[in-house]
């Protein structure tokens, strides 16, 4: 597997945020797959998905949101947030060789991300890919987070574990059925939000990454002849 290469992106009027491009030698994607809120770009889970991506022909590129940038505690504003997301985009379409490029994160990196396609800044972003949805807080059970939702134009695939408790299933099946074709829903049994699994499911927690891969890849590469 190829090395990632550091890069930087420019965020217009409030400076620069570390990214990492991971190409493999065949890509048919360049995802831009933004981090959760508590942890950064470089984050296990956030390298170990991007290495199984990239087995599976899909490139990405990860980067940092600026409270991350800047070592603070407290996530950026959806406004601050969004165009981080944005310049990403711009940056991934220079550095993606023709690759179509598809974007999405963990928890508050893919919501992030759809509140940007729901404003209309990432028109060049093919399909929207969820790693744990955050339809809610921690076992406190609504919906808010999700209307915005209803404005995204492309494709969205969420992926989510059953014991996720930043999403109730019960209440995020109708939210997509609700978005129609534009959605699909891959449940992972037994996974949590970090998408660590029971013993009993079965699969471990490397497998569940693969699946995740593989899911994405798929979804994607239907998207190219739908």
């Amino acid at each position: 597997m190829s090395e990632s290469e550091e890069i930087r992106i420019h965020v217009e009027g409030h400076g620069d945020v570390s990214g990492l491009l991971l190409r493999p030698s065949t890509p048919r994607w360049l995802l831009l797959l933004a981090h959760g809120a508590g942890a950064g770009m470089r984050h296990p889970f956030m390298a170990k998905l991007a290495d199984e991506l990239a087995a599976g022909g899909v490139a990405t590129l990860r980067y940092q949101f600026l409270y991350m940038e800047q070592s603070r505690r407290a996530p950026d504003s959806p406004a601050i947030a969004t165009a981080v997301v944005a310049a990403a985009m711009r940056t991934a379409s220079e550095a993606a060789l023709g690759l179509p490029l598809l974007a999405g994160g963990k928890s508050f990196g893919g919501r992030m991300t759809s509140h940007a396609a729901a404003q209309g800044l990432l028109d060049e972003v093919r399909g929207l890919v969820f790693f744990g949805f955050p339809l809610h807080p921690p076992n406190k059970p609504g919906t808010k987070r999700a209307d915005h939702l209803l404005k995204v134009p492309m494709p969205m695939l969420f992926l989510q574990g059953t014991r996720d408790t930043l999403a109730d299933l019960k209440l995020l099946r109708p939210i997509c059925a609700k978005l129609g074709p534009r959605a699909t829903l891959h449940v992972i049994e037994s996974a949590d939000h970090s998408f660590h699994v029971l013993k009993s499911s079965g699969m471990d927690d490397p497998g569940v990454l693969r699946d995740l891969a593989e899911t994405t890849a798929s979804w994607a590469d239907h998207l190219v002849i739908s």
